[in-house]
């Protein structure tokens, strides 16, 4: 008659439990409120949303393309990342691998001498003996109440939400190296602008050092045009400084060493304003993101472990079974009156535990009921972020043309002071105002630029779109 072999009925125990999951099951969350058919501050007029890949090249600057790229693959917070994903991956693999029998293999071999007295002659007598075992053990816990493939559920929804996470600190990346990258293109152009005027102010000192020792102006004239040109260059350090940090910072975020460089020279034109940002955004657009996707799937492994705390409160049967070999003689090892095995089931239920499991699910529900609040927010301060950003946009615009109109009448009034200071009909002071306020408004314009700018990777981080996603986590990126 043929053995039999327990372990192979309990290898396919998991194909008959886990039928039953007890606790809710997880469903999309809605709104906490309807969300609005559109956004506040979007453009007026019919339009699509189209999303763009790499967004950042639509501002045509290739050394940004080759930053932004250089960062995806090299910066460390992303690398960390990366590993948090195949720790929770790992941890996945441990959490569905309850669901089926466990095996182990069990060898052992041992001579023993033992000593004794013989009753009959009271000689001492000595005696060796072998014995050889050679067994595989198995044990499965019934998953009946769905106690193991909840807890696989939720290990499922956080691995979802750490590669969520993974793809946020993506988001921020890119947006760090754009805005730091937008700050010295800033900082290069309102450095000109330093200079520019250091060399005007030069030049009223010249003008007027020839005028003075001619006679025709007076000391207080000069010494107002040589303190101005002093006030100008002393401005020049500390925006060298600030230019050195951020470029510093800005090779540190694309993973390289940190470096300082000269200001570059830029055309008079080097503002390039994006295209326009289309009509019709749909609210739906927040869905991409990669937070909220996070805070869904966590709320997806919070509702999971509502459902592995309820179970956790029923009986837990197990089955243990074992088969193997056992001799005195190794040659006998392997022979039918040598073979052993045994098989067994057991039920376990807590009777009294002070309420311990009991509290255990009403802390899971508790949790659950945090997740929802969590989720709820996120969504509306999503809204908020992207309404901030649209408004935003829209008043800088209107900014910027403001700065653009108070400059050109700056010029006029720069142009017609030096004209009336010629004829005697005003005061040097009256020119250096005018100089002063030029020069100014040319400081503000460009940071009233750099703030469009950066409004527009803070529009693109807060819609969800756009964003370049790091490669996947294959075998090779393991390694």
């Amino acid at each position: 008659m043929t053995s039999p072999r327990p372990w192979l009925a309990l290898a396919c125990l998991p194909l008959l439990a886990g039928c039953l999951k007890l606790g809710p099951d997880f469903a999309p969350p809605a709104p906490p409120v309807p969300p609005p058919a559109a956004y506040q501050h979007q453009a007026a007029g019919p339009g699509v949303y189209a999303e763009a890949d790499a967004w950042w090249k639509e501002l045509k600057e290739p050394e940004l393309d080759a930053l932004v790229d250089q960062a995806l693959a090299r910066n460390q917070d992303l690398v960390k990342a990366a590993g948090r994903v195949l720790e929770v991956r790992a941890n996945l693999v441990q959490a569905g691998s309850a669901r089926w029998p466990a095996l182990n293999l069990n060898a052992a071999g041992q001579r023993q001498r033992a000593q004794s007295v013989s009753p009959l002659t009271g000689q001492p007598l000595a005696a060796t003996v072998d014995g050889y075992n050679l067994s595989l053990a198995a044990s499965f816990e019934l998953d009946l109440w769905g106690r193991v493939a909840r807890t696989e559920e939720a290990a499922r929804a956080d691995l979802l939400a750490v590669e969520e996470n993974r793809r946020v600190v993506a988001q921020t990346v890119v947006a760090e190296v754009v805005t730091a990258f937008l700050e010295t293109q800033a900082l290069d152009r309102r450095i000109q602008v330093a200079e520019k005027t250091i060399a005007a102010y030069g030049h009223s000192v010249d003008f007027l050092d020839g005028r003075y020792r001619r006679g025709l102006a007076g000391a207080l004239d000069l010494h107002q045009a040589q303190r101005a040109l002093a006030q100008a260059r002393a401005l020049l350090p500390g925006l060298r400084q600030e230019l050195g940090l951020k470029r510093q910072r800005l090779l540190v975020l694309a993973g390289d060493y940190p470096r300082s460089r000269e200001a570059l020279a830029l055309p008079a034109d080097y503002y390039r304003q994006p295209p326009p940002v289309p009509a019709g955004l749909p609210s739906e657009l927040l869905l991409r993101r990669p937070d909220l996707r996070a805070a869904e799937a966590n709320l997806h492994a919070l509702t999971a472990r509502v459902g592995a705390a309820r179970a956790a409160r029923f009986p837990r049967i197990s089955l243990t079974g074992g088969f193997g070999y056992a001799s005195s003689e190794l040659t006998d090892l392997f022979t039918p009156v040598s073979e052993l095995w045994s098989i067994a089931g057991g039920l376990s239920q807590s009777v009294f535990d002070a309420g311990n499991l009991q509290a255990g699910e009403q802390a899971a529900r508790a949790r659950l009921m945090q997740g929802q609040a969590e989720y709820a927010k996120a969504v509306l301060n999503a809204f908020a972020e992207v309404e901030g950003a649209l408004l935003t946009r829209q008043e800088q615009l209107e900014r910027r043309q403001l700065v653009l109109a108070a400059l050109g009448e700056a010029v006029n009034t720069q142009e017609a002071a030096e004209r009336s200071y010629l004829r005697g009909l005003a005061d040097y002071l009256t020119v250096l105002e005018s100089q002063r306020t030029r020069y100014g408004l040319e400081d503000t314009l460009v940071l009233t630029e750099q703030a469009l700018l950066t409004n527009r990777v803070t529009l693109h981080r807060v819609l969800g779109g756009g964003w370049g996603s790091p490669p996947p986590l294959d075998a090779s990126a393991k390694e």
